[in-house]
């Protein structure tokens, strides 16, 4: 039955059905496109504003739409700094950058290159060795090493990259660091030029891969004689394009040769295959085969050729890179049994005629595919439908997108805070792309601006009330335009202004006017200080995110606050501790996210709403309203979800609770916020002072 062409026709629709189930439909597709390219954008333009000229690039799966939730893809991320300069050829030479000339001979493997220095002032070899990253080789040329890279916190070293792992919630973030070069090396412009049956890639893609050039980033062979100065090189950019124009059978064949890999043929070998082999086989396949071979109900077919189009390049251990054909991909790879074991799981798989899919339990594939043949049964108790998996699938991304923004406003506070850039000329570059920019530059330029917006205004108004001099006529005005951050961050910084400087009836009122926008119902707090665990969202947020696109994210989001020192007589006294919630000790127990806020006071949202709304009704003598202010700060502080800064809300908790004279329960906060962060807390601080208030009250008695 399963050797019948009939039958493949049908396993062929019910597996693109299936398919289109878990996520990877038109529409997923696009919106995990969409999203990811925004994140792109906004990583890039927050380094442009602080001076920087970096780009991110986010290649892969996730960028792709070519993967589902069962498969948990990492980001890829190719950081490219501009301020470098590979070429080719002369011409390419550029005055005032770091230049460097790619080369390509007997000694390094096809692919990849080496790196020789070159002068900055005049196209010149440089003769001079500068650091200990260079070499002289023996033709007396200056060679970069390829251990460029830096390991961060928490990172893992994977060849070229930083592996971030993931934590509840968040997938792995595979970071890597190259260089520009603005042309493609010869053989892959012969490549291009090749006959392809399959119109892939077309003369419109092929314009693209060489106007866009390609990266080199630190990595050798596997069969390299020279490990420590081979650069790889990436034509990331021109493939990314090739498979945003694929169709929908050809991401299924893509999306099943990985669920393939990952459930039969990689459970122990992980190094051996890898998703980006698969890629290029399909790539290859879709090239040489006529296009109307690549249809909905011939997606068995298509999934049996490349896997018959694998086996052969694993028996022959050349997989030819799509674009630059002598780099083969498997050189190395493989010992002779271990090549053996593989190509007999794959035959087994293809002998199956479909019966392995049958034991796929990524994404629940083989229920599935069980079900789509039963199609009389009810859907099995457990099993996601396509409405919640689509669902699901656009929180993640939007959720990435919030976190995105909120870790782009930290960085650029961060660096604001220790460069010393003026935080005017930041706003004006972010700003100039809101006009001239892409439509996607706006965006990214949109979701930043209204913080800094709010920043700059608490900045102005904390210097007048440092001078004692009357606030300038500008600083309502950057606070008003920062209302638009979010639903409540820039409206809790003016809040807060207001409270500082004494003007409680504005303040009261810009409080219960943000009390009146946050729809716990639909509102979701965002905090991209760490990575802590985001979930449990609520089902009209969830439902609002689907019906909607990425401008909704300021309507539904609500992000933490954020103050600097330089805006310190903004901030609620209560507040004014986090920015000391170290000793020295402590300082040596920061993880480089924590590093960037820890001398900030930042405080999620809601429980800063309340704190505002409990000191304000108390200044106001409305006991009432400030009894059930702190009612709900309690609430929110031990009970609220998905808050970054719990412990910060507890340590506010407990400090009402000790201008209430209960001290006892101000001890129980605090002790809650040490469970919390036992380091880098201002709760031992106030521990130690309440201690302090207790011995004194008994000595009254």
């Amino acid at each position: 039955m399963f050797q019948s062409p009939e039958y493949s026709n049908i396993l062929s629709l019910k597996l693109s059905d299936l398919l289109e189930d878990v996520g990877v439909n038109e529409e997923m597709v696009m919106k995990r496109r969409r999203v990811v390219m925004l994140v792109e954008n906004i990583q890039t333009l927050t380094w442009r504003s602080l001076g920087n000229n970096s780009t991110a690039y986010y290649f892969g799966s996730q960028s792709e739409g070519t993967t589902t939730e069962g498969l948990n893809s990492d980001f890829d991320v190719l950081y490219v700094e501009y301020a470098y300069n590979v070429i080719q050829d002369w011409s390419e030479w550029k005055q005032n950058k770091i230049n460097y000339l790619m080369i390509q001979d007997e000694n390094v493997t096809p692919g990849y290159c080496f790196l020789q220095l070159l002068r900055s002032d005049e196209p010149l070899f440089e003769t001079i060795i500068p650091d200990e990253y260079y070499i002289r080789d023996s033709k007396g040329r200056i060679l970069l090493k390829n251990t460029f890279l830096t390991d961060y916190d928490d990172a893992v070293r994977h060849g070229p990259s930083n592996a971030v792992p993931g934590k509840e919630g968040y997938n792995d973030v595979d970071v890597v660091y190259g260089y520009p070069c603005n042309s493609l090396p010869q053989s892959a412009l012969h490549s291009l030029d090749r006959q392809s049956i399959g119109r892939l890639p077309t003369s419109e893609m092929i314009r693209y891969a060489v106007s866009n050039g390609c990266f080199v980033v630190g990595a050798s062979s596997k069969i390299s004689t020279y490990p420590e100065l081979e650069w790889r090189i990436s034509t990331s950019l021109g493939e990314r394009c090739f498979m945003f124009n694929l169709n929908t059978t050809q991401l299924h064949c893509y999306v099943l040769m990985k669920v393939i890999l990952k459930s039969f043929l990689t459970p122990q070998r992980e190094s051996v295959l890898s998703s980006y082999m698969c890629k290029t086989v399909v790539l290859n396949c879709i090239q040489n085969t006529d296009r109307n071979f690549w249809k909905k109900n011939n997606l068995f077919t298509c999934l049996t050729y490349c896997l018959l189009e694998l086996q052969s390049y694993i028996r022959n251990e050349n997989c030819p890179h799509f674009i630059i054909p002598e780099n083969n991909l498997m050189a190395g790879h493989f010992t002779t049994e271990g090549k053996l074991v593989i190509s007999r799981k794959i035959s087994d798989i293809i002998q199956s005629d479909g019966r392995c899919l049958l034991r796929i339990r990524i994404d629940d594939i083989g229920n599935r595919l069980h079900f789509k043949f039963h199609t009389d049964r009810a859907i099995p108790h457990g099993m996601l439908t396509h409405r919640l998996i689509n669902e699901s699938i656009t929180v993640f991304l939007f959720g990435n997108l919030a976190q995105t923004i909120s870790t782009s406003e930290l960085r650029i506070l961060d660096y604001l805070r220790k460069m010393q850039v003026n935080l005017k000329q930041c706003i004006l570059k972010l700003a100039n792309y809101s006009v001239h920019g892409s439509r996607l530059e706006q965006f990214a330029s949109r979701c930043l601006v209204p913080f800094l917006f709010s920043t700059i205004g608490s900045i102005m108004v904390s210097s007048n009330i440092r001078r004692n001099t009357a606030v300038q006529f500008q600083a309502p005005k950057w606070l008003s335009l920062g209302l638009s951050s979010d639903v409540t961050s820039g409206r809790l910084k003016l809040a807060s202004v207001l409270y500082c400087i004494g003007d409680m009836d504005r303040a009261e009122f810009i409080l219960r006017q943000t009390e009146n926008r946050y729809n716990c119902d639909i509102v979701e707090p965002v905090c991209g200080c760490w990575r802590h665990p985001w979930s449990d969202w609520s089902a009209e947020f969830m439902r609002k995110f689907c019906e909607q696109n990425e401008d909704c994210i300021n309507r539904i989001t609500s992000f933490c606050v954020r103050f600097m020192q330089t805006e310190i007589n903004c901030v609620p006294r209560e507040l004014q501790y986090e920015m000391m919630r170290s000793t020295q000790n402590d300082m040596q127990h920061r993880s480089d996210m924590e590093k960037r806020w820890m001398d900030f006071a930042v405080i999620d949202s809601l429980p800063f709403l309340y704190f505002l709304q409990y000191k304000t009704y108390g200044h106001l003598q409305r006991h009432q309203d400030q009894q059930r202010a702190l009612c709900n700060l309690v609430n929110t502080a031990v009970c609220g979800k998905n808050l970054g800064h719990r412990e910060t809300a507890l340590n506010l908790v407990g400090q009402c609770k000790e201008q209430e004279n209960k001290l006892m329960e101000a001890l129980q906060c605090y002790m809650l916020s040490l469970q919390l962060r036992g380091r880098n807390n201002a709760a031992n601080f106030h521990i130690c002072n309440l201690i302090r208030k207790i011995c004194f009250s008994h000595v009254v008695v």
